[in-house]
């Protein structure tokens, strides 16, 4: 029995109101808006679903992925013989913690939702996070971060599911988060649930005012009316990839339907009709060129899925 028909079995025997689909084009949830078919895609609605097919999709060989909102992520044309399993449709819920001054988000909620309830609690210290595009669980893997704020600067604790050990809570600290990087992509198998935000108290109104200047700050310096996966390349130490790769002369190289955007080079964009092909061939092209010209390395922000 071939691992999907396994799986299809055991979710309608012990699942049966999980939503799951077959051959699902991820381009239709990666924000590159490029990706062939993953074999089944599922949306949990609840933690323990997720947890339950996760540990039964690692027996049975689906080799699960698990993703947010798909905007840090390039998924191969010819598709995904895998299991996807997509938070962002259920597991978005956020609301005021058990504590003063805190919110408890689950791992597929917005994190532009996550700034906005706290603005709405007046809590600050989640400003810079109104304009990201991906969910809590992506965020927390990423450390994501801009305008020198970092979720590693709020976080308290995060529930994270072990596949050999089960659930547990780990501190801010336990998470080991670094640039880009957190405890989450040094174990891969890792996913996170749900977590814990300390924030503080702050004018609701002056909280609005700083996510409306950070937002115009991105509109004005970032190609958001393309799709793309917003920053390309991480930060190399001691330079911007951006402007390594504009000194270099590579605004506007294209391949394909990719394109180094003419806006801002440290983003790589789908002018139309791009392939992930596209796209990865453009991104070796840079990496190539700022090598040969600078001598630095330019490592990838994206992840590249493997099929």
């Amino acid at each position: 029995m071939e691992w999907f028909e396994e799986l299809d079995k055991w979710v309608a025997d012990y699942l049966p109101d999980l939503r799951m689909v077959r051959e699902e084009p991820m381009s239709r949830h990666t924000s590159f808006r490029v990706g062939g078919p993953a074999r089944r895609m599922a949306f949990p609605e609840r933690a323990e679903q997720l947890v339950l097919l996760e540990s039964f999709a690692r027996e049975c060989g689906a080799r699960p992925l698990v993703v947010g909102n798909g905007t840090n992520l390039l998924c191969p044309d010819a598709g995904l013989d895998r299991l996807v399993i997509d938070t962002s449709a259920g597991l978005t819920r956020v609301e005021p913690g058990t504590q003063p001054n805190t919110l408890t988000a689950e791992c597929g909620a917005p994190l532009a939702r996550l700034a906005l309830c706290a603005c709405e609690q007046g809590l600050t210290g989640l400003e810079f996070a109104h304009g990201i595009p991906g969910t809590v669980g992506g965020g927390l893997a990423m450390n994501a971060g801009a305008y020198g704020g970092e979720l590693r600067q709020v976080v308290q604790s995060v529930q994270v599911f072990f596949p050999e050990e089960g659930i547990r809570t780990l501190t801010g600290e336990e998470m080991a988060f670094g640039y880009r990087r957190s405890l989450l992509t040094d174990h891969p198998e890792a996913v996170a649930l749900s977590a814990v935000f300390s924030l503080t108290p702050g004018d609701p109104e002056a909280i609005r005012e700083q996510m409306r200047e950070l937002m115009g700050r991105r509109k004005a310096s970032q190609p958001l009316e393309w799709p793309s996966a917003g920053s390309t390349f991480k930060r190399p130490a001691g330079h911007f990839a951006g402007t390594l790769i504009d000194q270099c002369g590579l605004k506007g190289l294209t391949v394909g339907g990719a394109q180094v955007s003419e806006k801002h080079a440290g983003f790589v964009i789908n002018r139309g009709g791009a392939t992930s092909a596209d796209i990865l061939a453009l991104i070796q092209k840079v990496q190539t060129a700022v090598l040969e010209q600078t001598g630095v390395r330019l490592e990838p922000e994206v992840r590249i899925v493997e099929a």
